[in-house]
């Protein structure tokens, strides 16, 4: 039996065909090879055309099948993971009528924040469980107040992967985790949430009708299943965003489970069966995959924009042959880069900040001390810094960090940052064969209700584990101590400016 996961992200779009048989990927590619374009008319902002997202799944399946070498008509189920909370918005026929204002962009914080105090803290923490913040209603809201021509033609709004689903089945659905990713639902009264799309003009029409995550969500077109020689009974039987597929590709489902992602962003992200509400919004609450009205699962996440970008500015900036000699190089510095300190909040608005826009910044540095490896190490110890201060709101809401599980790629194939982060978390970090697309092809074939949880996930290999460093614990204390200070300073002098 065999599934395609398609995993819609910013700098590309994944494709993995998968042999449930074999419990392995038959084929995999991603397009585009260099990071897809992002369009930043203004700082802060950050958009793409939702059809790059298409043409780069058509391109990445093609050089997926070719991997594969298999008859492509024996796929029968599509799972869809996709980044979060990004606006497309669609007219009448189905066509954007503008860039879709993706993740990152922060346009809309002051929108979101002046919701807040509206429609007042209360109901904004106990039914949404989220300030409007820089959501994806938000961002509807500063296209009604800054485009009214485009806003008076919406005929749906959608997230990114909804729409690559429409591409392929031409059925425009969304899902309970996905209206709540972009804030317009109401955990309390259990639906849409009617005080805020008043409160923003908004009409309910113009949200895409809502289904579960596992559910049938359309079968491929005839057009398309000609197009990709794909099975025209093929359905899409799977949506989730990223962070909470990420989080399922792990079989992180149920209460005290931790998943952890290092991609261009950097996410932690647990899971709990009460409502949970971080007044402070270091962390936001949404439905979790496999959320219920009766059996709620709420998915805890942590965001640090700056991630994953962060090392790959190092590697552009230096010029440096790859990742891996990045790594090897940085091996042979010490802790703390001999005072070479660095903070990644040069990718947006960080909600664990408060929204605030810091920069990136590079301290400490001496001309006569400092090369490219020391660069390297400051990056990465930086980024776990990061990570670190924004999981301090995980201990205080008592969500224990026993074991992290991620995924084998991205920044956790450095031991640098696989050794700082489980010592300074002390929970070890198990790595996974498992990743976005792979995911949600696991996903599609739950959705088809043909396999259960255990069957799909009993083929899940754990790699390798990062265990706690003790000897090395009161050293990277202390190191992140004098960067958590320098951050505090930084904010503080951030909020007198503002």
């Amino acid at each position: 039996m065999y599934s395609l996961g398609i995993d819609v992200g910013s700098s590309s779009v994944k494709v993995t065909i998968y042999n449930y048989e074999s419990g392995k990927a038959a084929g995999s590619a991603h397009y585009p090879q260099k990071e897809m374009t992002m369009i930043a008319k203004q700082p802060g902002w950050a958009e793409q055309e939702p059809d790059w997202w298409w043409d780069a799944f058509r391109e990445a399946y093609r050089l997926a099948n070719e991997e594969a070498g298999i008859d492509t008509q024996q796929i029968r189920y599509i799972g869809i993971a996709y980044q979060m909370h990004g606006l497309v918005c669609l007219d009448k026929t189905g066509q954007p009528l503008r860039p879709s204002i993706i993740w990152c962009d922060s346009r809309a914080v002051e929108i979101g924040e002046q919701a807040l105090e509206d429609l007042g803290r209360d109901y904004g923490f106990n039914h949404l469980l989220n300030s409007p913040g820089n959501f994806t209603a938000s961002k509807l809201a500063w296209v009604k107040g800054n485009e009214p021509d485009v806003f008076e033609q919406i005929y749906r709004i959608c997230l990114p992967g909804d729409y690559i689903s429409y591409k392929l089945t031409g059925e425009l659905s969304t899902t309970i985790s996905g209206i709540s990713e972009g804030v317009f639902y109401d955990f309390k009264d259990k639906g849409v949430s009617k005080p805020l799309m008043e409160y923003y003009g908004f009409s309910e029409n113009i949200l895409p009708p809502v289904k579960g995550s596992f559910e049938d969500h359309g079968t491929v077109s005839p057009i398309v299943a000609d197009d990709l020689n794909i099975s025209p009974a093929a359905k899409v039987t799977y949506k989730a965003g990223d962070q909470p597929n990420n989080a399922f590709s792990l079989n992180v489902l149920e209460p005290g489970e931790i998943a952890a992602t290092a991609g261009t962003s950097g996410v932690v992200y647990g899971v709990s069966d009460q409502l949970f509400i971080d007044p402070s919004q270091r962390v936001n609450s949404f439905a979790h995959v496999n959320y219920t009205k009766e059996d709620p699962r709420i998915g805890v996440l942590l965001c640090i924009n700056g991630t994953g970008i962060a090392n790959s500015w190092a590697h552009k900036w230096t010029a440096a042959q790859d990742y891996a000699s990045m790594n090897e190089q940085a091996r042979h510095v010490g802790p703390g880069s001999d005072g070479l300190h660095f903070f990644p909040f040069g990718n947006g608005a960080e909600r664990m900040l408060g929204n605030a826009q810091l920069g990136s910044s590079l301290n400490g540095i001496n001309f006569n001390v400092h090369t490219p490896a020391h660069l390297y190490r400051a990056v990465q110890e930086g980024i776990v810094y990061s990570f670190i201060y924004g999981m301090e709101a995980f201990e205080e809401n008592n969500i224990p960090l026993k074991v992290i599980r991620a995924g084998q790629a991205n920044m956790f194939l450095s031991p640098i940052f696989g050794e700082v982060l489980a010592t300074l978390s002390d929970a070890p970090i198990e790595l996974y064969d498992t990743d976005g697309a792979l995911g949600a092809a696991r996903g599609a074939l739950v959705g088809s209700g043909e396999l259960g949880l255990k069957e799909v996930f009993g083929q899940l290999k754990r790699l390798s584990v990062y265990e706690p460093n003790r000897a090395r614990q009161g050293v990277y204390k202390e190191l992140y101590k004098k960067w958590k200070e320098q951050l505090n300073q930084f904010l503080q002098n951030n909020t007198k400016t503002a």
